[in-house]
């Protein structure tokens, strides 16, 4: 089985360099594939990390807002109870999977599959949850529901006084962590692995 060059569509052998290494393209010199370095480490790390931090991200308080002499606390779950509360349901069910489930589910997912890779065990589901986790990455934005908080923000500085809570920084830590996930992960390398351990 052969693979073309998204380049110059010259069919080559599949490549399989090692981590560190790159495979080129003979005739174009185009860049195919370059493993990244402990990818499967370091995405077990983050994943890890990311799964500690969605809890305090999800159910501390992340703004404070006070006015007119009155105080109310601002969670993610809260956010989303009031977009129901106004029968906004459509809106109220996108944030709760885009910014709530669907990161819960990806950073479960990269951390089972990296989990399996490090210890080298094969498993049924690796291939599936491969895919799932592949897919399930386009939906999860949380960079989406970051910038209606930074909106928001903005919007009542002028008119309350705004107090941030742990909740925040732990979404932010969230947000850095589930960057460096998505640059960390390296396709190629877990296919890779993937289908080593699966012929075993």
């Amino acid at each position: 089985m052969y693979e073309a060059c998204p380049e110059c569509d010259l069919l080559l052998n599949p490549a399989a360099p090692e981590p560190g290494d790159k495979a080129h393209c003979p005739r174009c010199g185009y860049l195919l594939q370059r493993p990244r370095k402990q990818s499967i480490e370091r995405t077990l790390a983050l994943s890890l990390a990311g799964l500690i931090l969605i809890v305090p991200a999800n159910l501390l308080p992340m703004v404070g807002i006070k006015i007119f002499g009155n105080s109310h606390d601002g969670t993610l779950w809260s956010g989303v109870s009031a977009l129901l509360k106004e029968d906004m349901w459509a809106v109220a069910l996108l944030v709760l999977f885009s910014s709530v489930l669907l990161p819960l589910v990806n950073l479960g997912l990269a951390f089972l599959i990296s989990f399996h890779l490090f210890i080298q065990k094969a498993n049924n589901h690796l291939v599936r949850w491969m895919r799932w986790l592949q897919h399930l990455n386009e939906w999860a934005m949380l960079e989406v529901y970051a910038l209606g908080i930074i909106v928001a923000c903005v919007k009542l500085a002028g008119m309350a006084e705004l107090r941030f809570g742990l909740g925040l920084y732990a979404f932010v830590a969230l947000l850095i962590v589930n960057a460096l996930l998505t640059i960390e992960l390296d396709i190629y390398l877990f296919w890779q692995r993937i289908g080593q351990l699966t012929k075993r």
